[in-house]
């Protein structure tokens, strides 16, 4: 089983893997960016993705959402992984010794609190296009006076020691992941006595007033629990959105109820996949 993953060996999209698929036998599959994660699927090179989607710090990875909607692929299920942020240098080294500090954008904002003493000593804070990465990088070409914020798992794998543990600021720090594969593997895929009991759609509104009113009354009147909602506007159709949504359900066939009845006032609307609430795990 190939499972194809954004970043390279040690990224937390290798730490959700291996919790997400704990127990079975599969091989990772290290992918540059997220387009090349999705071709990978399409192209049969990978059988599974892991794709974060949103963070509880920095919000929704809005790319990914277009380049699940336009792939054609399906969810099959989630994982809320808390994200522990640390400072990594090669050994014997220490924060003084640090000049510059690399990392993901997002992880570098995930750990401002902690940097923003760091700049006023006039150490350098740069992006780089991948947390683990550059963990790799520092261990590879020996930067001595360089640290990186990776993970855990990332540190272990390039031989590096972590100056200070948790940096993070917020330290319920939470990204949630998608597993994603084609409709063949999401029809025929195992439950393990797990319930369907959430969903993620995404619907067109048509330029109507009070249009998503009457939608949200509708998933109300059925119980339906709406977990989150992300609008953008339709490139090239004026004032029509497009509502990406996360919807909980304790009754599947309400939740069923539910959408024929607010499909006569959607322009569009597509089920991304129906899957069982994910589990939050730690790091660790």
């Amino acid at each position: 089983m190939k499972i194809a993953m954004q970043g390279v060996r040690g990224a937390f999209h290798e730490i959700a893997i291996r919790k997400y698929f704990k127990g079975s036998e599969y091989e990772v599959v290290p992918c540059p960016t997220f387009n090349d994660l999705f071709e990978s699927l399409q192209f049969g090179k990978a059988e599974y993705g892991m794709v974060a989607i949103e963070n509880s710090t920095v919000g929704s990875i809005l790319p990914n959402y277009t380049l699940l909607r336009e792939s054609g692929l399906k969810i099959l299920g989630e994982i809320y992984l808390k994200i522990e942020q640390h400072l990594v240098a090669l050994p014997g080294r220490q924060i003084s010794d640090i000049k510059k500090v690399y990392s993901h954008p997002m992880a570098i904002q995930q750990c401002q609190e902690f940097l923003t003493p760091l700049r006023h000593q006039g150490v350098q804070v740069i992006d780089a296009e991948d947390t683990a990465q550059s963990a790799e990088w520092i261990s590879r070409e020996k930067k001595n006076k360089v640290a990186a914020i990776a993970s855990r798992l990332a540190a272990k794998l390039y031989g590096l020691e972590i100056l200070e543990e948790s940096i993070q600021t917020n330290k319920k720090n939470y990204t949630r992941f998608l597993i994603v594969s084609s409709e063949e593997n999401y029809n025929n895929r195992k439950l393990n006595g797990r319930k369907l009991d959430k969903s993620s759609l995404y619907f067109i509104l048509p330029h109507e007033q009070g249009r998503l009113s009457e939608v949200l009354s509708v998933l109300t009147f059925y119980k339906i629990n709406l977990t989150k909602i992300q609008s953008l506007p339709l490139v090239g159709r004026d004032w029509e959105y497009l509502f990406y949504v996360d919807l909980n359900f304790d009754d599947y066939e309400k939740y069923t109820q539910s959408l024929n009845a607010i499909r006569p006032l959607l322009s569009e609307l597509e089920i991304l996949g129906e899957y069982p609430k994910g589990d939050k795990v730690y790091e660790n």
